[in-house]
């Protein structure tokens, strides 16, 4: 529906803890006894059953929708009307990319994808092939004396794969999430009656967009479905964007997803200037960390709050990062949606982003966020096919 230093952590319950040189691994699955002194499971508050009705709490007046402010930020209220929230399928921008049946062999026409394209004299890789000639002279040159089983083809090209560097003290290190954050996170997860618009921390460089080619660093392929993603997130929930390229190549990604008008409804737009690198750091490939609580003590993000009015916060129960990188958000594990890295390339998963889109409506039901993520993160349906929806 709907890296890290020394080799990024792809799975989603390991979390990379490494402060030295030599890495550490540390399973959040609570399968195992956490590296955190937490809050023990008998501390954690509990309903007694002692209790009467009679003796809970009562709703103030004072939270009566009817003394709202009517200077409110949002559009509707979520507390009376849950349809700022649609499902994927009702949303007419997505189209289905599925492959027809009987043309599996040809590629998939992605809307905003350029295919890579055989160079001048080279032929298709499915293109027949005729016979072929032998040079017996040129192949006794070329092929090593041994068995022909110790000869390997030549390694597909991919993208760097060297690790990042540790970030420097200067940087701020390696962050570890808090024991207080952990024992918030362990608690039960409790769904809400009605909706509610949280906060959309966006990735773009793997996670909505791709650059193919650094020599030409302006040129982005979009993730299918991005830009209806994009505008579905700043209708119905806030949105921020916080990507680890520099600034000029933020500014040319966010020119291509978004109109200026859309532009103008993102709260924050930070790149690799916002992480409070050193200069060596800031020109070297360092591993960043995207720490929550930078966004959330930013002036403009605190007054988006719903109820910033009332002393409201963004925090780990009503906050999402969605990026490519689980080790980014290790500060606050349980408040990243991680989605595989898009790389441009036409055989990846199409309908990824109407998924994410249809998760993000179910973090709005939630009370706490990295409770519901910690029990039920995010996974991709291989099979998943995009309903047809009226036109």
């Amino acid at each position: 529906m709907l890296g890290p230093v020394r080799g990024l952590v792809k799975n989603r319950n390991i979390i990379f803890l490494g402060t030295s040189r030599t890495p550490k691994f540390f399973d959040f699955s609570f399968t195992s006894p956490l590296p955190f002194n937490l809050t023990s499971p008998k501390t954690s508050p509990k309903t007694s059953p002692k209790t009467s009705p009679k003796t809970s709490p009562k709703t103030s007046p004072k939270t009566s929708p009817k003394t709202s402010p009517k200077t409110s930020p949002l559009k509707t209220s979520p507390t009376q009307d849950a349809s700022f929230l649609l499902p994927a399928s009702a949303m007419t921008g997505y189209k289905e990319l599925v492959v027809p049946n009987g043309s599996s062999s040809r590629p998939m026409k992605i809307p905003g994808l350029t295919l890579a394209q055989p160079r001048q004299g080279d032929a298709p890789k499915n293109a027949p092939k005729g016979p072929k000639k032998k040079n017996k002279a040129a192949a006794d040159a070329k092929i090593p004396k041994g068995p022909r089983a110790m000869i390997q083809a030549p390694a597909v090209q991919r993208r760097s794969s060297s690790p990042h560097k540790i970030p420097s003290k200067a940087s701020g290190g390696v962050p570890n999430p808090t024991p207080e954050y952990m024992a918030q996170a362990n608690l039960s997860p409790e769904r809400l009656p009605q909706p509610r618009r949280i906060l959309i921390i966006m990735d773009l460089n793997g996670t909505l967009l791709y650059r193919p080619n650094k020599r030409r660093p302006f040129d982005f392929v979009e993730r299918p479905h991005a830009k209806t993603f994009m505008k579905y997130c700043l209708d119905a929930f806030h949105v921020a964007i916080w990507s680890s390229a520099r600034p000029e190549n933020v500014n040319k990604m966010v020119e291509q997803l978004l109109t200026p008008e859309q532009r103008e409804r993102v709260l924050v737009v930070w790149g690799r200037d916002s992480f409070g690198l050193s200069e060596g750091d800031y020109n070297a490939k360092v591993q960043v960390y995207k720490r929550l609580t930078t966004v959330w003590t930013n002036p403009r993000v605190r007054a988006a709050h719903p109820q910033a009015h009332k002393g409201g916060l963004w925090n780990q129960s009503n906050t999402i990062l969605v990026d490519d990188s689980l080790e980014k958000g290790r500060s606050e594990p349980f408040n990243t949606l991680t989605l595989p890295e898009f790389s441009g390339l036409s055989t990846e998963m199409p309908n990824v982003l109407p998924q994410v889109h249809d998760y993000l409506n179910e973090l709005a039901y939630q009370a706490d966020i990295s409770r519901f993520i910690r029990q039920s993160p995010f996974k991709l349906d291989p099979v998943y096919v995009l309903p047809e929806h009226a036109a």
